[in-house]
């Protein structure tokens, strides 16, 4: 599992970094990384089951780095290298709504244009107070707020703690999936 993201601040670094401490509670620690979209490491991110690409939102959109990133897959877009693979995404912003839809639709029409299954977020909100879970009400993806603070405290604990069931829910979903021999 290759978490894939672009974190200006810090903030959707730890996000992603989140979503990696649940996926470790089903898989081995040396199975599920955060990549960084400026450190991408291809032979990792091409072998793995799953792509979690995550980016905090700029104007209504990704970053332009992770956009970047996107653009870089060309090759393995027409080669079909990512063909039948899992994915799932993240956005993160400073705003309660922060447009992270628009992120999340734009992150999915990516896989599927990869020819990816999509695994969204089917986890119901406990409430919309800031330690509830998904308090965004979000399914196609995890959405998380950073309120104006260090990445230390912000996306708060519900947000975390959202990505943390998150990851755990992905690997729960790729394990089902795998052949039986071929199961950590």
């Amino acid at each position: 599992m290759a978490v894939i993201y672009h974190s200006n601040y810090g903030h959707t670094k730890r996000v992603a970094e989140a979503i990696v401490q649940g996926a470790r509670t089903q898989l081995p620690a040396d199975q599920a990384r955060a990549i960084d979209v400026h450190d991408i490491d291809w032979a990792f991110v091409d072998q793995a089951d799953l792509l979690v690409f995550g980016s905090a939102v700029y104007m209504g959109s990704v970053t332009a780095e992770f956009k970047t990133f996107m653009d870089e897959t060309s090759k393995r877009w027409y080669h079909r290298k990512w063909e039948g693979k899992w994915a799932a995404a993240f956005a993160n912003s400073g705003g309660l709504s922060g447009d992270k839809l628009a992120v999340l639709q734009q992150i999915s029409l990516y896989a599927m244009q990869h020819g990816m299954n999509w695994i969204g977020l089917p986890l119901m909100p406990t409430g919309h107070e800031a330690t509830d879970l998904n308090r965004l009400s979000s399914f196609l993806g995890l959405m998380t707020q950073s309120l104006d603070g260090p990445p230390e405290t912000t996306p708060g604990p519900g947000d975390i703690d959202t990505a943390i069931w998150f990851g755990n829910h992905l690997a729960k979903t790729i394990i089902k999936h795998q052949p039986a021999d071929s199961r950590p």
